[in-house]
Parts: structure tokens; C-alpha cells; sequence
């Protein structure tokens, strides 16, 4: 091992994590109970609001230096963020997306969306949950995770964006990224300082599978991954000072099931080279993801966030794999630019994965107690 870095003060860290846990059964059954109208929206905040003090308390007590909410307050990680900028709207269609596992197959149907109107941003959103956040943490770090700029677009493409509205789709492309500009400066009036842009797109399109499928639908697969990258940029230009953002790249997570395969290659020089964030969370879980050589793209002053510790199954890795890992990754990627991190989050919709809550803790207690001994 080569010899170990100084411990990182600032985002990401050495130890961290994606940012959604497994809803708790007593947010579960107030999450039921106010679907059927048997609570009120007061009563839910107040489960909801209690849930997020006991998981940041544990997130601190493992010593992680990064908390979150857990995404306690979202049925999906990014549909709930992305139905409330201006400008889109509910499709009456539902999306059929297979998702693979050990086991066979599973079919998820997520409700579409539409640009009905011109994208802009209405209000601040999760204002209210990154307030309580930061007002909940007392050690660490509070993190907030949105989806990116790229996901309004890839569930559809330009087949859901109204030509009536945007007859040059330049201009689409130019609100998309003034609304997201307009929330981050908003997040950092509050106080955010470690923002997360979650990001499947980056990600899936490097299986040849799905730029086939961007291909057909009308988009171009060979490029929408330069779109995306450029349009993120826009959206980061104007950041303000002090807060670090990064990006998590997976290819799917539900019920411990995925969409996608295959390494970073595709995607690697432009995404690492261009990419105008400080970190990039990245999962390597497993062979699906590919080997490390993509990060010899990684420039100086980047920080590659490995996802060795999958969230997918409740098996506790071998600190001495991780270590391994850890390793053949710095043949390519300095030591000191590296982090360890889950894979993915471990509740990426209410539904959650297949692993208890114990076991996820004991996942993220490995992270913090295994960079501790790489890094020190």
C-alpha cells in the first residue's frame, strides 16, 4: 500500500457515502397511514422529522464526517426533486424499466414526465429538509444529494419536451441549466457547502445497450454524454464559493436490482477530463461495473470516491479486499485523490434494498473503520 495521505477536511471524504438509508419501519408505516388519509401532513413531518435525527445521530456516532437525511422525505430520489421545477408536468404514461439481478428480472413502471412549460425553478426545493438537516447535524458535515441536470432529460429525451414551447431546443437546454444554477445559488444562501448531483445517465451510457436504445427514441448515443456534461458545467458556473459539489455515477439501484453494465470507458476521458465537479462517486461493486483503468483520466485535484461496499446484499466485505482494491485502484489514480464510499445509496426509492438495517450500518461502520487504517 502506498503510504497513507493525510486525512481530507473537506468533501468528499476519506470515508462517506452516498446519502439514502432505509426508511425505518415506524417512517414506513406513517408514510401508509397518511396515503390513506389517516394521518395528517403535520403528523408525517413529525415521523419523518424524527426518523432524520435518529439516522444522522447514527450517521455521527460511526464517525462519518458527511449526514444526510437519508432521502427520508422522498418516495424517489430524483422524481420528487424533478416534478417540482417549473415547466414539467406528469405524463398519463408509465415507463416499463427492467431491472437485473442475481435472480432473474424485475419490472419497475415509474410515471413519465412531460415538458409542458418553460423550465424554470418556482421555489428552492428541499429548502425545508436541508434546513432541518443542517440544523439536526452537530459533527458532520450535512449533505444534500439532487439529481442532475441530465436526468430531466434521459427518462424521455426530446420526445417529451412540447416543440410548441421549445421549437429550438437550445433554448431548453439553456433554462434546464439557469434553473439549476438559480437552485444551487439558493442552497448555498442556506448554508449548503457539500452538494451531490446524482447522475444514472453518465453512467448508463456506457452500455452499448442503452445508446442503442437513446439512438432509436431519436437522441444521439454516441454524444449525449458531451450534452450532459456541458449542461451540468452551465448549471456549475456560478457556484458559490465554498461549496463543493460532486457527482454519484451507478447504472441503477432498486430492490437490489440494476438497469445497466460495463466499465467507465466510454464515457471516461470527456466525464473526468471536462466534468467541472470536485469528486466523483463511483460504484465498482462488482465486475459489472468494469476495472479501474478509466481513472488514468482522472486530472490532479480530483477526488475519485471508489463504491467498493456494495448496498445491493447484506454480506459485510473483507476489510482486506477493500484494501486490495484500494491499491490496484492507486496503480492508476493517486492514493491521496481516493475515498471510499457504498456503491450506491441503500434506499434509492421507499421500497429500499434487500439487507437489514443492521447490516447497512455495519457497511458504513466497515468504510469509516477501513479508510481510517488506508488514510489515517
Amino acid at each position: 500500500m502506498t503510504q497513507p495521505a493525510l486525512r481530507r477536511q473537506t468533501p468528499p471524504f476519506r470515508a462517506d457515502h452516498v446519502g439514502s438509508l432505509l426508511r425505518p419501519a415506524a417512517l414506513r408505516e406513517a408514510r401508509d397511514r397518511h396515503a390513506q388519509g389517516l394521518i395528517g401532513d403535520d403528523e408525517l413531518r413529525a415521523a419523518e422529522d424524527s426518523a432524520v435525527r435518529e439516522a444522522v445521530r447514527a450517521q455521527e456516532e460511526i464517525g462519518l464526517a458527511s449526514a444526510t437525511d437519508g432521502e427520508f422525505r422522498r418516495a424517489s430520489w430524483h422524481m420528487d426533486f424533478i416534478y417540482q421545477l417549473g415547466g414539467i408536468s406528469r405524463a398519463q404514461d408509465e415507463i416499463q424499466v427492467t431491472f437485473h439481478n442475481e435472480q432473474g428480472d424485475i419490472s419497475f413502471t415509474p410515471a413519465a414526465l412531460q415538458v409542458t412549460g418553460r423550465i424554470g425553478l418556482e421555489h428552492t426545493i428541499f429548502a425545508d429538509a436541508f434546513s432541518f438537516l443542517r440544523d439536526t447535524v452537530t459533527t458532520a458535515t450535512p449533505k444534500l444529494t439532487i439529481p442532475s441536470p441530465s436526468m430531466v432529460h434521459y427518462r424521455g429525451g426530446q420526445a417529451a419536451i412540447d416543440r410548441s414551447v421549445y421549437p429550438d431546443l437550445e433554448e431548453f437546454w439553456s433554462d434546464l441549466s439557469a434553473a439549476y444554477a438559480e437552485q444551487i445559488r439558493r442552497l448555498g444562501d442556506l448554508g449548503c457547502t457539500y452538494l451531490q448531483l446524482d447522475d444514472t445517465s453518465l453512467a448508463y451510457l456506457n452500455d452499448p445497450r442503452q445508446r442503442a436504445m437513446i439512438q432509436e427514441r431519436g437522441d444521439n448515443g454516441t454524444d449525449l454524454h458531451k450534452r450532459y456534461i456541458a449542461q451540468i458545467n452551465a448549471a456549475l458556473a456560478g457556484r458559490p464559493e465554498g461549496m463543493r459539489v460532486t457527482t454519484h455515477l451507478c447504472r441503477g439501484n432498486f430492490r437490489s436490482s440494476w438497469v445497466a453494465e460495463g466499465g467507465y470507458d466510454f464515457v471516461a476521458e470527456e466525464l473526468f477530463g471536462t466534468l467541472g465537479v470536485d469528486g466523483f462517486f463511483l460504484e465498482f461493486d462488482d465486475a459489472r461495473s468494469g476495472g479501474f483503468a478509466p481513472l488514468r483520466f482522472v486530472p490532479p485535484g480530483k477526488q475519485v470516491v471508489l463504491g467498493l461496499v456494495t448496498t445491493k446484499r447484506g454480506d459485510l466485505e473483507s476489510k482486506d479486499d477493500l484494501k486490495r482494491r484500494i491499491d490496484e485502484a492507486s496503480r492508476y489514480v493517486p492514493l491521496e485523490q481516493l475515498c471510499l464510499a457504498p456503491q450506491c445509496g441503500f434506499s434509492s426509492t421507499l421500497e429500499g434494498n434487500r439487507l437489514s438495517h443492521d447490516e447497512q450500518f455495519a457497511k458504513l461502520r466497515l468504510i469509516v473503520e477501513t479508510a481510517a487504517e488506508v488514510w489515517g
